[in-house]
């Protein structure tokens, strides 16, 4: 009997797309449901009652929750591709601790570079650019975050991109000329068919989060 696999999720959510690039590196075939994240669901309130929040992951009537849980969760069950984390114990916490450091850092400090203005907006944009170069610095010069091949971290954070052109015109700033090593890895993982084709068009992103900012009444 074949798995059923169903991802709530929306379409611009950075961790939505964390999940739609590890079930295309699996080759997991999936029935997608878009949420509206202003009129939730009975579904999802059902699915994920203590966030109530996408994406969620339901196999075979079960669900997954937290994109980074869940991308582990796909890793563990569909093991006949190559694995997402690595299979040393110290690389496996090495890149569980990056996740977390993305996850507690980029979100926030990216959000109020297009959602807040004056001294504010400044101050998240110098961090914004501190985390970045934090991240440039685990880098190095290795292709990926986890060496030659594309892995767990690399997957957690490129979602990211395709918000960039939003952070950067709101911000007004360059990412490319602060961080051109971080560019670069992009470009690379960008090469990737699993990544190029999650990945929406940072135009239809920015027509997204000009109609938050004027919901939050930014201007």
């Amino acid at each position: 009997m074949a798995d059923e696999v169903i991802l709530l999720d929306f379409w611009a959510s950075m961790f939505g797309i964390r999940v739609r690039i590890a079930l295309a590196e699996k080759g997991v075939k999936y029935e997608y449901k878009e949420q509206d994240l202003f009129n939730k669901s009975p579904l999802l309130l059902r699915m994920n009652p203590v966030h109530k929040k996408i994406p969620v992951l339901i196999h075979n009537g079960k669900s997954v929750c937290e994109s980074s849980i869940i991308v582990q969760y796909i890793d563990e069950v569909w093991k006949d591709k190559a694995p997402l984390l690595p299979y040393d114990p110290y690389q496996r916490a090495q890149a569980r601790f990056w996740v977390d450091f993305i996850d507690k850092k980029m979100y926030d400090t990216s959000r109020k570079t297009w959602a807040t203005k004056g001294e504010e907006q400044e101050a998240a944009k110098k961090e914004f650019i501190e985390v970045l170069k934090t991240l440039e610095g685990e880098l190095g010069d290795k292709p990926f975050f986890g060496g030659d091949n594309f892995g767990y971290v690399d997957l957690c954070l490129i979602p990211y991109y395709c918000w960039f052109y939003s952070y950067e015109t709101f911000g007004k700033f360059s990412v490319e000329a602060e961080c051109p090593k971080f560019i670069a890895w992009v470009k690379r993982c960008l090469q990737r068919e699993t990544v190029a084709k999650a990945l929406p068009d940072e135009k239809k992103v920015f027509e997204f989060v000009s109609v938050l900012r004027e919901k939050i009444r930014v201007e």
